[in-house]
């Protein structure tokens, strides 16, 4: 919906000047993705504003909710999921939830997305599929399971979902205020149209016309707009492609640092974006691809590659796999089988964003601009439920899981702890929707415990609920494989009496220490057989040109640990990203 409240022509001004049209009480959304095009330096200045009572809604939490948590500026949160990527869980919306300081409200990623279209269309509510087995309609604002009018079958419908705020950092504008967006462009477009004011910032303005030259942008265009402020870095240290990728070591250091608030610690270098994470966006895919590994194991195969391995071999030229939200795993085993067996598979990332990626190296500074280059093409959010995963076109999406349940439910909302308090988990982001939708149904635990594999889940944030073709034919989705990846073995979910049943373990793991470590009775399949070791051809793809730095070794790691991988890793990207620049200047400078 394009609200009455925007002129066709936005006005300029500068960031403290958007920061003070964000009012007390707005609903408030954020644009970007992840670490990408996070409007950093506006929210910064909105933290710095004292604005309070803030409604924030978005897909995802992460470092925009935890700025202005710190700022106590939120007084409701309604999102789908909230990480700090390989960083782990935000402390500040973790601490928010625990004490019930501020409410959470749920969200799947499909019912957000609807409500969103909903009012971008000025329609008072939409119809969206079902989350089949999960407890997840329960727990949406406002959405009911009805008759749909036409076929009578039972679907979903959820209210419009209207925002007063829209703040976004996009690449460039033109003097008119036309906004152009390069790369996936997460739920931006949705938001914007559910919003009565967007306001952006940008790296660049630029004459008119200019934009109609740049090849596979997206255009908010300027009636869409309400103002523009010029901010050179404005989503530092998050990336802004093509200007400069994620600076993880800043990000690090700002998470660390407990005395400085995150708005001082995240504030852009007075010399502006440093110039290891601006040469950094201009790296090639090619030039990578050329560069040594960096070797980080020799010898037999750890668990965390055994499991990438065996999950990779799930995977064939018919396979259409999407990453999403934080699973390093998965888009190793992803990459894994397209450099090997699987080279006419299909990958997207960036939650399916980017589309149709090579397998290229996943080097942590330079995974986005990579997948950002070979993908052929960039995508909206929104759009890829529609096109992709409402449609059950895609075969795969691995994910993680917190909880896991003898009927192959999911957990990834909340714990309850002995003494009855709560630990906050990330939130299902769109699992509860696309449980269904896949082909296969894939999850992984990388520490399997009675805690991890219980009888029964408190919260089923996802679940199989469709799992015969009896079920899935009529829905248009097809029927695949449903299992369950441990450090200790590989379930199957039974279709006959859905449950869990154990038909592979990994190499010397006995049946006795997996039922020792399970929280129900275990069933073992009669053909129970071990997952077989990668072949040295595989684990020297794996170590040497996919996965170089280990990021696979982040899911396997207790908290304890994690900080020091997380220094090692950092200290290794930092020494790829220097290789490749030298190594791309080199190649400029021959040619």
């Amino acid at each position: 919906m394009i609200s009455l409240d925007k002129p066709n022509r936005p006005r300029f001004t500068d960031v403290e000047g958007l920061a003070a049209m964000v009012g007390g009480d707005d609903a408030f959304g954020v644009g970007g993705h992840h670490f990408a095009r996070l409007p950093i330096a506006l929210l910064r200045a909105i933290a710095r504003s004292r604005v309070k009572g803030l409604r924030y809604v978005c897909w995802a939490g992460g470092l925009p909710l935890e700025l202005l948590l710190e700022a106590d500026a939120v007084a409701e949160i309604d999102i789908c999921f909230s990480s700090l990527d390989i960083f782990g869980l935000p402390p500040r919306f973790r601490a928010a939830a625990e004490m019930n300081a501020v409410p959470v409200r749920d969200w799947t990623a499909l019912a957000m997305i609807q409500a969103l279209r909903a009012a971008q269309q000025n329609l008072p509510s939409m119809p969206f599929q079902l989350p089949q087995g999960s407890d997840m309609l329960a727990r949406v604002p406002g959405a009911i399971a009805a008759p749909d009018p036409v076929a009578k079958t039972t679907t979903g419908i959820i209210p419009a979902l209207r925002l007063d705020t829209f703040v976004v950092h996009a690449q460039r504008a033109d003097e008119s205020g036309n906004v152009e967006i390069i790369g996936p462009r997460a739920l931006d477009f949705a938001m914007a149209g559910a919003a009565r004011q967007v306001l952006v910032t940008v790296e660049e303005i630029v004459r008119v016309g200019a934009l109609r030259h740049d090849g596979r942008q997206s255009i908010l265009t300027r009636n869409q707009v309400s103002a523009i402020a010029l901010a050179p870095g404005g989503a530092y240290p998050a990336s802004c492609l093509p200007f400069y990728v994620t600076d993880y070591r800043a990000l690090a250091n700002a998470f660390a640092v407990r005395e400085t608030s995150l708005a001082d610690s995240l504030h852009l270098p007075s010399e502006g974006v440093p110039e290891l994470v601006r040469g950094a966006a201009k790296v090639r895919a090619e030039t990578v691809v050329a560069m040594p590994g960096l070797v980080q194991g020799e010898g037999k195969a750890s668990v965390d590659e055994i499991i990438a391995a065996r999950i990779a071999a799930e995977l064939d030229n018919e396979s259409f796999a999407s990453a999403g939200a934080v699973s390093p795993l998965a888009n190793v085993a992803y990459r894994l089988a397209k450099a090997t067996h699987a080279p006419d598979m299909i990958i997207a990332t960036m939650s399916c964003g980017h589309l149709d990626i090579a397998p290229s190296p996943m080097i942590l500074s330079l995974i986005e601009s990579l997948d950002c280059e070979t993908a052929v093409a960039h995508v909206g959010g929104d759009d890829t439920y529609s096109t992709y995963y409402q449609a059950g076109a895609v075969t795969h999406e691995i994910v993680g899981a917190a909880q896991v349940d003898r009927r192959g439910r999911v957990n990834t909302i909340a714990l309850r702890k002995r003494d009855g308090s709560l630990i906050r988990l990330p939130g299902q982001g769109g699992m509860a929707d696309v449980a269904n939708m896949h082909r296969d149904y894939l999850l992984y635990v990388p520490r399997h415990s009675v805690q991890s594999l219980v009888d029964r889940v408190e919260i089923a944030s996802s679940a199989r609920g469709l799992l015969t073709e009896a079920e899935r034919k009529p829905m248009g989705y097809r029927t695949g494989a449903a299992l369950v990846f441990t450090d200790l073995c590989v379930f199957r979910l039974d279709r006959e009496n859905r449950e869990l049943v154990v038909v592979e373990t990994m190499p010397g793991v006995t049946r006795q220490q997996i039922q020792d470590a399970t929280g129900f009775a275990l069933t073992f399949d009669a053909d129970c057989r071990e997952v077989p070791l990668p072949a040295n051809e595989t684990l020297d793809v794996l170590r040497n040109r996919i996965d170089p730095l280990g990021l696979r070794r982040l899911e396997f790691v207790s908290a304890k640990e994690r900080g020091a991988l997380i220094a090692e890793i950092l200290a290794g990207d930092r020494l790829m990203v220097e290789l490749c620049i030298a190594a791309q200047r080199s190649h400029a400078a021959a040619g």
